[in-house]
């Protein structure tokens, strides 16, 4: 896959680094809870991941809502992280999210100097990544959309996600396997061919 003329990001504030030679670019894995964030960035990560995963216990109940992920065991409390080479030129590091609300608090901080975004969604819990696409159109993050297709999921035509998520048409959206490597990094390659538009559409004169 090349890569190349991908040095004008859509944010001209992050672009110095890209310019400067360096293509190490930061990526956020993002989602509701029990969407997949921690298993895409491990499935993917050419290096070991670091993961804060906690152990749920009792003390959670009320407080998580875990209706459709009753048998999930942990959760991630503040951040995972991996990297990834696309090629020889590029490197993304991928910083993935807490989805619980109570440590919504830290998103901020953690996308401060993303270039864009993967929102994961499952497809029987849509509404437990509703927030995840708040944040990146209050923050003007380009992200795309990746349908994690769990063993019981059912498939749901593409427009027929994008009407339920309210999204613009020029979002992609994708189906993965967050378990699989390579249907990860397609993901990731998709991102940035949709970061690399956005950054052509915004330097077009008006």
């Amino acid at each position: 896959m090349d890569f190349n003329g991908f040095d004008r990001p859509a944010f001209p504030q992050r672009a110095e680094a890209l310019h400067a030679g360096s293509r190490s670019v930061k990526v956020m894995v993002a989602g509701g809870f029990g969407t997949g964030k921690t298993t895409m960035v491990g499935s993917v990560s050419e290096i070991v991941p670091l993961t804060t995963e906690e152990t749920l216990t009792q003390a959670s109940v009320g407080v998580d809502d875990l209706v459709g992920v009753a048998d999930k065991k942990s959760t991630t409390v503040s951040l995972d992280f991996g990297r990834i080479s696309l090629n020889e030129q590029l490197v993304l590091y991928l910083f993935g999210t807490p989805g619980q609300e109570r440590f919504w608090f830290l998103w901020n901080g953690l996308f401060k100097g993303a270039l864009g975004a993967v929102v994961l969604v499952d497809t029987r819990r849509l509404q437990s990544s509703f927030r995840a696409i708040e944040e990146m159109e209050r923050l003007d993050v380009p992200f795309v959309i990746a349908l994690n297709m769990f063993p019981d999921a059912r498939s749901y035509p593409a427009e027929e996600v994008r009407e339920a998520l309210a999204i613009d048409p020029h979002t992609p959206i994708l189906t993965c396997d967050a378990r699989d490597r390579a249907s990860s990094r397609d993901v990731l390659i998709a991102l940035i061919h949709h970061i690399k538009d956005r950054s052509v559409a915004a330097l077009e004169p008006r």
